[in-house]
Protein backbone atom coordinates (compact mmCIF):
# COMPACT_ATOMS: atom_id res chain seq x y z
CA UNK A 1 0.00 0.00 0.00
CA UNK A 2 3.05 2.25 0.19
CA UNK A 3 2.87 3.31 -3.47
CA UNK A 4 -0.77 4.46 -3.25
CA UNK A 5 -1.41 7.74 -5.00
CA UNK A 6 -4.52 9.87 -4.33
CA UNK A 7 -6.69 10.62 -7.32
CA UNK A 8 -6.43 14.43 -7.71
CA UNK A 9 -9.84 14.91 -9.28
CA UNK A 10 -11.48 12.93 -6.43
CA UNK A 11 -9.61 14.43 -3.47
CA UNK A 12 -8.77 18.09 -4.19
CA UNK A 13 -11.15 20.49 -2.38
CA UNK A 14 -12.06 22.40 -5.54
CA UNK A 15 -12.73 19.43 -7.82
CA UNK A 16 -13.88 16.69 -5.43
CA UNK A 17 -17.50 17.93 -5.06
CA UNK A 18 -17.95 18.27 -8.82
CA UNK A 19 -16.38 14.87 -9.38
CA UNK A 20 -18.75 13.32 -6.83
CA UNK A 21 -21.83 14.88 -8.44
CA UNK A 22 -20.77 13.91 -11.97
CA UNK A 23 -19.90 10.37 -10.90
CA UNK A 24 -23.23 9.97 -9.07
CA UNK A 25 -25.12 11.28 -12.09
CA UNK A 26 -23.22 8.83 -14.30
CA UNK A 27 -24.22 6.01 -11.94
CA UNK A 28 -27.86 7.09 -12.25
CA UNK A 29 -27.64 7.05 -16.04
CA UNK A 30 -26.19 3.52 -16.17
CA UNK A 31 -29.51 1.91 -15.19
CA UNK A 32 -31.95 0.68 -17.85
CA UNK A 33 -32.34 1.33 -20.73
CA UNK A 34 -28.52 1.33 -20.80
CA UNK A 35 -27.66 -1.34 -18.27
CA UNK A 36 -23.93 -0.99 -19.06
CA UNK A 37 -21.88 -1.99 -15.97
CA UNK A 38 -18.43 -0.67 -17.08
CA UNK A 39 -19.77 2.88 -16.81
CA UNK A 40 -21.02 2.10 -13.32
CA UNK A 41 -17.63 0.68 -12.29
CA UNK A 42 -16.04 3.95 -13.43
CA UNK A 43 -18.65 5.95 -11.51
CA UNK A 44 -17.90 3.96 -8.34
CA UNK A 45 -14.20 4.89 -8.35
CA UNK A 46 -14.69 8.36 -6.79
CA UNK A 47 -17.05 6.84 -4.22
CA UNK A 48 -14.22 4.64 -2.93
CA UNK A 49 -11.64 7.40 -3.36
CA UNK A 50 -13.57 10.19 -1.64
CA UNK A 51 -11.80 11.51 1.45
CA UNK A 52 -14.96 12.77 3.22
CA UNK A 53 -18.50 11.44 3.71
CA UNK A 54 -19.78 14.76 2.32
CA UNK A 55 -18.50 13.83 -1.13
CA UNK A 56 -20.18 10.42 -0.86
CA UNK A 57 -23.43 12.18 0.09
CA UNK A 58 -23.25 14.27 -3.07
CA UNK A 59 -22.64 11.08 -5.06
CA UNK A 60 -25.71 9.39 -3.53
CA UNK A 61 -27.99 12.39 -4.03
CA UNK A 62 -27.00 12.78 -7.69
CA UNK A 63 -27.46 9.07 -8.39
CA UNK A 64 -30.97 9.06 -6.90
CA UNK A 65 -32.05 12.29 -8.62
CA UNK A 66 -31.00 11.03 -12.05
CA UNK A 67 -32.21 7.41 -11.75
CA UNK A 68 -35.56 8.39 -10.17
CA UNK A 69 -36.37 11.42 -12.31
CA UNK A 70 -39.52 9.64 -13.49
CA UNK A 71 -41.08 10.61 -10.13
CA UNK A 72 -41.79 14.05 -11.54
CA UNK A 73 -44.42 12.43 -13.77
CA UNK A 74 -46.51 11.75 -10.65
CA UNK A 75 -47.80 15.30 -11.12
CA UNK A 76 -50.72 16.03 -11.13
CA UNK A 77 -51.89 14.02 -8.10
CA UNK A 78 -55.59 14.63 -8.69
CA UNK A 79 -56.35 10.87 -8.74
CA UNK A 80 -55.60 10.74 -4.98
CA UNK A 81 -57.39 14.01 -4.29
CA UNK A 82 -54.40 16.36 -3.91
CA UNK A 83 -55.27 19.89 -5.15
CA UNK A 84 -53.32 21.08 -8.20
CA UNK A 85 -51.40 23.89 -6.40
CA UNK A 86 -49.99 21.33 -3.95
CA UNK A 87 -49.33 18.58 -6.47
CA UNK A 88 -46.04 19.69 -8.03
CA UNK A 89 -44.50 20.84 -4.70
CA UNK A 90 -45.35 17.45 -3.19
CA UNK A 91 -43.77 15.58 -6.11
CA UNK A 92 -40.64 17.73 -5.90
CA UNK A 93 -40.56 17.19 -2.14
CA UNK A 94 -40.76 13.40 -2.55
CA UNK A 95 -38.03 13.43 -5.22
CA UNK A 96 -35.84 15.60 -3.03
CA UNK A 97 -36.56 13.57 0.11
CA UNK A 98 -35.45 10.37 -1.61
CA UNK A 99 -32.26 12.15 -2.72
CA UNK A 100 -31.61 13.26 0.86
CA UNK A 101 -32.24 9.71 2.11
CA UNK A 102 -29.89 8.30 -0.52
CA UNK A 103 -27.25 10.90 0.39
CA UNK A 104 -27.51 10.06 4.08
CA UNK A 105 -27.22 6.31 3.55
CA UNK A 106 -24.23 6.59 1.21
CA UNK A 107 -22.56 9.05 3.62
CA UNK A 108 -22.99 6.60 6.52
CA UNK A 109 -21.59 3.82 4.35
CA UNK A 110 -18.62 6.01 3.41
CA UNK A 111 -18.02 6.91 7.06
CA UNK A 112 -17.75 3.21 7.89
CA UNK A 113 -15.39 2.63 4.95
CA UNK A 114 -13.09 5.50 6.02
CA UNK A 115 -13.02 4.25 9.60
CA UNK A 116 -11.98 0.75 8.53
CA UNK A 117 -9.49 1.88 5.83
CA UNK A 118 -10.81 1.50 2.25
CA UNK A 119 -7.50 0.11 1.00
CA UNK A 120 -8.00 -3.20 2.79
CA UNK A 121 -9.57 -6.21 1.12
CA UNK A 122 -11.53 -6.95 4.29
CA UNK A 123 -13.04 -3.45 4.25
CA UNK A 124 -14.04 -3.79 0.60
CA UNK A 125 -15.70 -7.17 1.18
CA UNK A 126 -17.57 -6.00 4.28
CA UNK A 127 -18.68 -2.69 2.78
CA UNK A 128 -19.87 -4.27 -0.47
CA UNK A 129 -21.83 -6.98 1.36
CA UNK A 130 -23.45 -4.42 3.68
CA UNK A 131 -24.49 -2.31 0.68
CA UNK A 132 -26.08 -5.34 -0.98
CA UNK A 133 -27.94 -6.29 2.19
CA UNK A 134 -29.11 -2.69 2.62
CA UNK A 135 -30.63 -2.66 -0.88
CA UNK A 136 -32.52 -5.89 -0.23
CA UNK A 137 -33.79 -4.57 3.11
CA UNK A 138 -34.85 -1.21 1.69
CA UNK A 139 -36.73 -2.99 -1.11
CA UNK A 140 -39.21 -4.32 1.46
CA UNK A 141 -40.23 -0.76 2.37
CA UNK A 142 -42.01 2.04 0.49
CA UNK A 143 -39.03 4.21 -0.49
CA UNK A 144 -36.91 1.99 -2.76
CA UNK A 145 -37.33 1.21 -6.43
CA UNK A 146 -34.02 0.33 -8.10
CA UNK A 147 -30.40 0.01 -7.03
CA UNK A 148 -27.01 -1.30 -8.08
CA UNK A 149 -28.38 -4.86 -8.05
CA UNK A 150 -30.40 -4.14 -11.21
CA UNK A 151 -27.78 -2.05 -12.99
CA UNK A 152 -26.39 -4.97 -15.00
CA UNK A 153 -29.57 -5.33 -17.04
CA UNK A 154 -30.37 -5.35 -19.85
CA UNK A 155 -26.80 -4.97 -21.12
CA UNK A 156 -24.87 -7.60 -19.14
CA UNK A 157 -27.04 -10.65 -18.53
CA UNK A 158 -24.11 -12.98 -17.63
CA UNK A 159 -23.14 -10.71 -14.74
CA UNK A 160 -26.80 -10.50 -13.70
CA UNK A 161 -26.78 -14.30 -13.65
CA UNK A 162 -25.07 -14.05 -10.25
CA UNK A 163 -28.52 -13.13 -8.92
CA UNK A 164 -29.46 -16.81 -9.17
CA UNK A 165 -26.80 -17.44 -6.50
CA UNK A 166 -27.40 -14.55 -4.11
CA UNK A 167 -30.10 -12.26 -5.47
CA UNK A 168 -29.80 -8.62 -6.42
CA UNK A 169 -27.84 -7.93 -3.24
CA UNK A 170 -25.00 -10.14 -4.45
CA UNK A 171 -24.97 -8.41 -7.86
CA UNK A 172 -24.79 -5.02 -6.12
CA UNK A 173 -21.91 -6.20 -3.92
CA UNK A 174 -20.00 -7.54 -6.92
CA UNK A 175 -20.40 -4.23 -8.78
CA UNK A 176 -19.00 -2.37 -5.78
CA UNK A 177 -16.05 -4.76 -5.51
CA UNK A 178 -15.22 -4.29 -9.18
CA UNK A 179 -15.38 -0.52 -8.65
CA UNK A 180 -13.03 -0.92 -5.68
CA UNK A 181 -10.64 -2.98 -7.78
CA UNK A 182 -10.63 -0.32 -10.50
CA UNK A 183 -9.90 2.34 -7.88
CA UNK A 184 -6.95 0.30 -6.58
CA UNK A 185 -5.62 -0.04 -10.12
CA UNK A 186 -5.84 3.71 -10.80
CA UNK A 187 -4.42 4.65 -7.40
CA UNK A 188 -1.39 2.35 -7.66
CA UNK A 189 2.03 2.95 -9.10
CA UNK A 190 2.98 1.79 -12.62
CA UNK A 191 4.23 -1.63 -11.55
CA UNK A 192 1.29 -2.42 -9.27
CA UNK A 193 -1.12 -0.95 -11.81
CA UNK A 194 -0.15 -3.56 -14.39
CA UNK A 195 -0.33 -6.42 -11.91
CA UNK A 196 -3.61 -5.24 -10.38
CA UNK A 197 -5.12 -4.57 -13.79
CA UNK A 198 -4.48 -8.14 -14.92
CA UNK A 199 -5.94 -9.50 -11.68
CA UNK A 200 -9.01 -7.29 -12.00
CA UNK A 201 -9.61 -8.31 -15.61
CA UNK A 202 -9.30 -11.99 -14.69
CA UNK A 203 -11.71 -11.52 -11.78
CA UNK A 204 -14.29 -9.82 -14.01
CA UNK A 205 -14.01 -12.64 -16.54
CA UNK A 206 -14.41 -15.27 -13.80
CA UNK A 207 -17.48 -13.53 -12.39
CA UNK A 208 -19.06 -13.45 -15.84
CA UNK A 209 -18.33 -17.14 -16.36
CA UNK A 210 -19.96 -17.98 -13.02
CA UNK A 211 -23.02 -15.91 -13.87
CA UNK A 212 -23.13 -17.42 -17.36
CA UNK A 213 -23.14 -20.91 -15.86
CA UNK A 214 -26.12 -20.04 -13.66
CA UNK A 215 -28.14 -19.03 -16.71
CA UNK A 216 -27.81 -22.50 -18.25
CA UNK A 217 -27.05 -20.95 -21.62
CA UNK A 218 -25.78 -24.12 -23.24
CA UNK A 219 -28.81 -26.04 -22.04
CA UNK A 220 -31.08 -23.31 -23.34
CA UNK A 221 -29.47 -23.56 -26.78
CA UNK A 222 -29.85 -27.35 -26.90
CA UNK A 223 -33.44 -27.34 -25.69
CA UNK A 224 -34.76 -24.18 -27.28
CA UNK A 225 -38.52 -23.81 -27.45
CA UNK A 226 -38.28 -22.31 -30.91
CA UNK A 227 -39.19 -18.75 -29.85
CA UNK A 228 -36.70 -15.99 -30.55
CA UNK A 229 -36.15 -13.15 -28.10
CA UNK A 230 -38.55 -10.24 -28.59
CA UNK A 231 -40.58 -12.19 -31.15
CA UNK A 232 -43.99 -10.51 -31.40
CA UNK A 233 -47.10 -12.66 -31.28
CA UNK A 234 -45.36 -15.73 -32.63
CA UNK A 235 -47.03 -19.08 -33.18
CA UNK A 236 -47.40 -20.94 -29.88
CA UNK A 237 -47.31 -24.73 -29.60
CA UNK A 238 -50.41 -26.55 -28.43
CA UNK A 239 -51.24 -26.01 -24.77
CA UNK A 240 -50.11 -28.38 -22.03
CA UNK A 241 -47.26 -29.61 -24.21
CA UNK A 242 -44.90 -31.71 -22.12
CA UNK A 243 -41.36 -30.37 -22.00
CA UNK A 244 -38.44 -32.74 -21.67
CA UNK A 245 -35.85 -30.76 -19.69
CA UNK A 246 -33.21 -31.86 -17.26
CA UNK A 247 -34.66 -29.36 -14.78
CA UNK A 248 -38.04 -29.69 -13.09
CA UNK A 249 -40.70 -28.46 -15.53
CA UNK A 250 -44.32 -29.51 -15.16
CA UNK A 251 -46.19 -28.11 -18.16
CA UNK A 252 -46.60 -25.15 -20.45
CA UNK A 253 -49.53 -22.81 -19.89
CA UNK A 254 -51.01 -20.58 -22.59
CA UNK A 255 -51.67 -17.07 -21.31
CA UNK A 256 -53.32 -14.22 -23.20
CA UNK A 257 -52.23 -10.79 -21.96
CA UNK A 258 -54.17 -7.61 -22.70
CA UNK A 259 -52.42 -4.25 -23.06
CA UNK A 260 -55.38 -1.83 -23.40
CA UNK A 261 -53.30 1.38 -23.65
CA UNK A 262 -55.97 3.55 -22.01
CA UNK A 263 -54.89 6.68 -20.06
CA UNK A 264 -56.69 5.73 -16.86
CA UNK A 265 -55.21 8.31 -14.50
CA UNK A 266 -55.67 11.52 -16.45
CA UNK A 267 -58.74 12.58 -18.38
CA UNK A 268 -60.36 9.19 -17.84
CA UNK A 269 -63.83 10.21 -19.01
CA UNK A 270 -66.94 8.17 -19.85
CA UNK A 271 -65.82 7.57 -23.45
CA UNK A 272 -62.50 6.10 -22.32
CA UNK A 273 -64.26 3.96 -19.73
CA UNK A 274 -66.48 2.58 -22.48
CA UNK A 275 -63.46 1.96 -24.72
CA UNK A 276 -61.71 0.09 -21.92
CA UNK A 277 -64.76 -2.13 -21.36
CA UNK A 278 -64.92 -2.90 -25.06
CA UNK A 279 -61.27 -3.90 -25.13
CA UNK A 280 -61.75 -6.11 -22.08
CA UNK A 281 -64.72 -7.79 -23.79
CA UNK A 282 -62.73 -8.25 -27.01
CA UNK A 283 -59.89 -9.84 -25.04
CA UNK A 284 -62.33 -12.27 -23.41
CA UNK A 285 -63.69 -13.23 -26.83
CA UNK A 286 -60.18 -13.74 -28.19
CA UNK A 287 -59.27 -15.88 -25.18
CA UNK A 288 -62.25 -18.15 -25.86
CA UNK A 289 -61.43 -18.37 -29.55
CA UNK A 290 -57.78 -19.29 -28.93
CA UNK A 291 -58.68 -21.69 -26.13
CA UNK A 292 -56.06 -20.32 -23.78
CA UNK A 293 -55.63 -21.39 -20.17
CA UNK A 294 -55.63 -17.92 -18.67
CA UNK A 295 -56.48 -14.31 -19.55
CA UNK A 296 -54.52 -11.60 -17.71
CA UNK A 297 -55.68 -7.98 -17.48
CA UNK A 298 -53.38 -5.23 -16.16
CA UNK A 299 -53.41 -3.37 -12.87
CA UNK A 300 -56.53 -1.27 -12.38
CA UNK A 301 -58.44 -2.75 -15.33
CA UNK A 302 -61.60 -3.10 -13.22
CA UNK A 303 -62.98 -0.35 -11.00
CA UNK A 304 -64.27 -0.96 -7.50
CA UNK A 305 -67.27 -3.30 -7.62
CA UNK A 306 -67.01 -3.74 -11.40
CA UNK A 307 -67.44 -7.23 -12.84
CA UNK A 308 -66.18 -8.73 -16.08
CA UNK A 309 -67.92 -7.66 -19.31
CA UNK A 310 -69.04 -11.26 -20.03
CA UNK A 311 -68.75 -14.81 -18.81
CA UNK A 312 -66.61 -17.38 -20.58
CA UNK A 313 -64.84 -20.72 -20.23
CA UNK A 314 -61.44 -19.10 -19.53
CA UNK A 315 -60.02 -18.21 -16.12
CA UNK A 316 -59.29 -14.48 -15.73
CA UNK A 317 -56.79 -12.67 -13.53
CA UNK A 318 -57.50 -8.95 -13.55
CA UNK A 319 -56.08 -5.96 -11.77
CA UNK A 320 -58.77 -4.12 -9.89
CA UNK A 321 -59.95 -2.80 -6.56
CA UNK A 322 -61.91 -4.24 -3.70
CA UNK A 323 -63.24 -3.09 -0.36
CA UNK A 324 -62.03 -4.85 2.79
CA UNK A 325 -63.96 -3.40 5.70
CA UNK A 326 -63.42 0.34 5.38
CA UNK A 327 -60.17 -0.03 3.46
CA UNK A 328 -59.68 0.18 -0.30
CA UNK A 329 -57.24 -2.38 -1.72
CA UNK A 330 -55.52 -2.60 -5.10
CA UNK A 331 -55.63 -6.27 -6.02
CA UNK A 332 -55.28 -9.03 -8.55
CA UNK A 333 -58.77 -10.56 -8.74
CA UNK A 334 -59.26 -14.19 -9.81
CA UNK A 335 -62.36 -15.04 -11.83
CA UNK A 336 -62.92 -18.76 -12.42
CA UNK A 337 -64.38 -19.91 -15.76
CA UNK A 338 -68.03 -18.93 -16.12
CA UNK A 339 -68.03 -16.32 -13.35
CA UNK A 340 -68.60 -12.57 -13.46
CA UNK A 341 -67.47 -12.09 -9.88
CA UNK A 342 -64.04 -12.80 -8.35
CA UNK A 343 -63.73 -15.72 -5.94
CA UNK A 344 -60.30 -14.81 -4.54
CA UNK A 345 -57.80 -11.99 -4.63
CA UNK A 346 -54.25 -11.02 -3.76
CA UNK A 347 -53.91 -7.48 -2.42
CA UNK A 348 -51.04 -5.16 -3.15
CA UNK A 349 -48.72 -4.95 -0.17
CA UNK A 350 -46.10 -2.39 -1.24
CA UNK A 351 -47.64 0.95 -2.22
CA UNK A 352 -46.24 3.88 -4.22
CA UNK A 353 -45.78 6.97 -2.02
CA UNK A 354 -48.14 9.74 -3.23
CA UNK A 355 -49.11 7.67 -6.27
CA UNK A 356 -51.25 5.33 -4.15
CA UNK A 357 -50.43 6.09 -0.54
CA UNK A 358 -50.43 9.61 0.89
CA UNK A 359 -48.26 10.02 3.98
CA UNK A 360 -50.13 11.59 6.90
CA UNK A 361 -53.41 11.34 4.99
CA UNK A 362 -55.38 11.77 8.21
CA UNK A 363 -53.60 15.05 8.84
CA UNK A 364 -54.46 16.27 5.35
CA UNK A 365 -58.12 15.46 5.97
CA UNK A 366 -57.96 17.23 9.32
CA UNK A 367 -56.51 20.25 7.54
CA UNK A 368 -59.56 20.42 5.28
CA UNK A 369 -58.43 18.33 2.29
CA UNK A 370 -61.07 15.63 2.76
CA UNK A 371 -60.53 14.13 -0.72
CA UNK A 372 -56.96 13.09 0.03
CA UNK A 373 -56.82 9.32 0.28
CA UNK A 374 -55.41 6.23 -1.35
CA UNK A 375 -55.34 2.47 -1.05
CA UNK A 376 -54.24 0.42 1.95
CA UNK A 377 -51.66 -2.41 1.92
CA UNK A 378 -52.60 -6.10 2.00
CA UNK A 379 -50.79 -9.14 3.39
CA UNK A 380 -47.05 -9.55 2.62
CA UNK A 381 -47.33 -12.96 0.90
CA UNK A 382 -47.09 -12.83 -2.91
CA UNK A 383 -48.39 -16.37 -3.48
CA UNK A 384 -51.70 -16.72 -5.37
CA UNK A 385 -53.27 -20.17 -5.33
CA UNK A 386 -55.31 -21.28 -8.35
CA UNK A 387 -56.43 -24.62 -9.83
CA UNK A 388 -54.03 -24.25 -12.77
CA UNK A 389 -51.04 -23.95 -10.44
CA UNK A 390 -49.87 -21.41 -7.89
CA UNK A 391 -48.03 -18.32 -9.08
CA UNK A 392 -46.16 -15.39 -7.52
CA UNK A 393 -47.66 -11.95 -8.10
CA UNK A 394 -45.97 -8.55 -8.13
CA UNK A 395 -48.34 -5.61 -8.55
CA UNK A 396 -46.36 -2.77 -10.13
CA UNK A 397 -44.04 -1.28 -7.47
CA UNK A 398 -43.74 -4.67 -5.73
CA UNK A 399 -41.43 -5.86 -8.51
CA UNK A 400 -38.60 -4.11 -6.68
CA UNK A 401 -38.80 -6.66 -3.84
CA UNK A 402 -37.14 -9.87 -4.96
CA UNK A 403 -37.28 -11.44 -1.52
CA UNK A 404 -41.09 -11.68 -1.59
CA UNK A 405 -41.16 -13.37 -5.00
CA UNK A 406 -38.43 -15.79 -3.94
CA UNK A 407 -40.47 -16.75 -0.87
CA UNK A 408 -43.53 -17.34 -3.05
CA UNK A 409 -41.44 -19.51 -5.41
CA UNK A 410 -40.21 -21.51 -2.44
CA UNK A 411 -43.86 -21.95 -1.37
CA UNK A 412 -44.82 -23.48 -4.74
CA UNK A 413 -45.25 -20.72 -7.34
CA UNK A 414 -44.58 -22.13 -10.82
CA UNK A 415 -44.17 -18.77 -12.59
CA UNK A 416 -44.23 -15.03 -11.88
CA UNK A 417 -46.91 -12.51 -12.83
CA UNK A 418 -46.24 -8.77 -12.87
CA UNK A 419 -49.17 -6.42 -13.45
CA UNK A 420 -48.79 -2.68 -13.75
CA UNK A 421 -50.30 0.59 -14.85
CA UNK A 422 -47.37 2.84 -15.68
CA UNK A 423 -49.50 5.59 -17.16
CA UNK A 424 -48.54 8.46 -17.15
CA UNK A 425 -44.87 7.74 -16.45
CA UNK A 426 -42.18 8.18 -19.15
CA UNK A 427 -40.53 5.34 -21.11
CA UNK A 428 -37.61 5.41 -18.66
CA UNK A 429 -39.74 3.71 -16.01
CA UNK A 430 -40.88 1.04 -18.48
CA UNK A 431 -37.24 0.19 -19.26
CA UNK A 432 -36.46 -0.08 -15.54
CA UNK A 433 -39.55 -2.24 -15.04
CA UNK A 434 -38.43 -4.59 -17.82
CA UNK A 435 -34.92 -4.84 -16.33
CA UNK A 436 -36.37 -5.70 -12.92
CA UNK A 437 -38.57 -8.33 -14.60
CA UNK A 438 -35.45 -9.98 -16.05
CA UNK A 439 -33.72 -9.81 -12.67
CA UNK A 440 -36.64 -11.41 -10.80
CA UNK A 441 -36.83 -14.22 -13.37
CA UNK A 442 -33.10 -14.95 -12.96
CA UNK A 443 -33.28 -14.85 -9.16
CA UNK A 444 -36.15 -17.34 -8.93
CA UNK A 445 -35.50 -19.49 -12.00
CA UNK A 446 -39.10 -18.82 -13.05
CA UNK A 447 -40.72 -17.53 -16.21
CA UNK A 448 -42.33 -14.12 -15.81
CA UNK A 449 -45.27 -12.59 -17.66
CA UNK A 450 -45.98 -8.87 -17.41
CA UNK A 451 -49.34 -7.30 -18.19
CA UNK A 452 -49.20 -3.50 -18.19
CA UNK A 453 -51.72 -0.93 -19.35
CA UNK A 454 -49.35 0.99 -21.63
CA UNK A 455 -46.35 -1.35 -21.37
CA UNK A 456 -44.13 -3.15 -20.84
CA UNK A 457 -46.19 -6.27 -21.58
CA UNK A 458 -43.74 -9.10 -22.09
CA UNK A 459 -42.67 -12.62 -21.21
CA UNK A 460 -39.23 -13.43 -19.76
CA UNK A 461 -37.86 -16.96 -19.50
CA UNK A 462 -36.07 -18.34 -16.45
CA UNK A 463 -32.71 -17.33 -17.91
CA UNK A 464 -33.72 -13.66 -18.06
CA UNK A 465 -34.26 -13.58 -21.84
CA UNK A 466 -37.20 -11.48 -23.07
CA UNK A 467 -38.97 -13.93 -25.39
CA UNK A 468 -41.85 -11.71 -26.52
CA UNK A 469 -42.75 -8.06 -26.02
CA UNK A 470 -45.65 -5.89 -27.15
CA UNK A 471 -45.01 -2.43 -28.55
CA UNK A 472 -45.40 0.13 -25.78
CA UNK A 473 -48.30 2.56 -25.90
CA UNK A 474 -50.38 0.56 -28.39
CA UNK A 475 -53.47 -1.51 -27.69
CA UNK A 476 -52.62 -5.17 -28.30
CA UNK A 477 -52.86 -8.69 -26.97
CA UNK A 478 -49.98 -11.10 -26.56
CA UNK A 479 -50.20 -14.90 -26.55
CA UNK A 480 -47.50 -16.18 -24.21
CA UNK A 481 -46.46 -19.76 -23.47
CA UNK A 482 -45.16 -20.02 -19.91
CA UNK A 483 -43.36 -22.93 -18.33
CA UNK A 484 -44.31 -24.02 -14.83
CA UNK A 485 -41.05 -24.69 -13.01
CA UNK A 486 -40.42 -26.28 -9.63
CA UNK A 487 -36.61 -26.24 -9.32
CA UNK A 488 -35.11 -23.89 -6.76
CA UNK A 489 -32.22 -21.58 -7.55
CA UNK A 490 -29.61 -21.16 -4.80
CA UNK A 491 -31.17 -17.76 -4.06
CA UNK A 492 -34.65 -19.23 -3.62
CA UNK A 493 -33.19 -21.85 -1.29
CA UNK A 494 -30.76 -19.73 0.72
CA UNK A 495 -31.79 -16.10 0.22
CA UNK A 496 -29.22 -13.59 1.48
CA UNK A 497 -27.27 -16.23 3.42
CA UNK A 498 -24.13 -15.89 1.22
CA UNK A 499 -23.91 -12.15 1.95
CA UNK A 500 -24.63 -12.67 5.64
CA UNK A 501 -21.95 -15.37 5.77
CA UNK A 502 -19.50 -12.98 4.10
CA UNK A 503 -20.22 -10.26 6.67
CA UNK A 504 -19.89 -12.76 9.51
CA UNK A 505 -16.67 -14.21 8.11
CA UNK A 506 -15.01 -10.80 7.72
CA UNK A 507 -16.04 -9.74 11.22
CA UNK A 508 -14.77 -13.01 12.71
CA UNK A 509 -11.45 -12.74 10.85
CA UNK A 510 -11.03 -9.18 12.13
CA UNK A 511 -11.77 -10.28 15.68
CA UNK A 512 -9.26 -13.14 15.47
CA UNK A 513 -6.62 -10.79 14.09
CA UNK A 514 -7.09 -8.40 16.99
CA UNK A 515 -7.09 -11.12 19.66
CA UNK A 516 -3.26 -11.64 19.84
CA UNK A 517 -2.71 -7.87 19.91
CA UNK A 518 -5.18 -7.49 22.78
CA UNK A 519 -3.52 -10.37 24.65
CA UNK A 520 -0.11 -8.69 24.34
CA UNK A 521 -1.51 -5.43 25.70
CA UNK A 522 -3.12 -7.21 28.64
CA UNK A 523 0.05 -9.13 29.36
Amino acid sequence: MGDDRPLPWATRPLTAPFTAVLAGALAGVTFAPWGFPPLLWLALVPLWGQTTPAGAALWGAAAVLVSHRWLLWLHPLDWVGVPLPLSLPLCLALWGALAVLGAALVALWSLLVRRLDPRRWSTALLAAALWGLAEVTLATGPLFWIGLGASALPGDRPLAGLAALGGSGLVAAVQLLIGWGLWRVLAGGPQRRRRSGVLLAASILLLHLIGWSQLGVLEGQRQSTGQKPDQRLSQIPAKHTAIQHSEAVDLRELVLVLQPAIPTRRKFDADQQLLLRRRLAAAQAEAMQRQVDLLVLPEGALALGQHLPATGPVEVLSGGFRQVGEELRSSVLRFPPGSLQPVSALDKHRLVPLGEWVPLARWWRWAGLSAVGGVQPGAPSRLLQRPGGALAVAICYELADGRGLAAASRAGAGWLLATANLDPYPPLLQHQFAALSQLRAIETGRWLASAANTGPSLVVDHHGVIRQRLAAGHAATGLFALEHRTAWTPYVRWGELPLLALVGGVCRAAAMKKAPHRARLEG
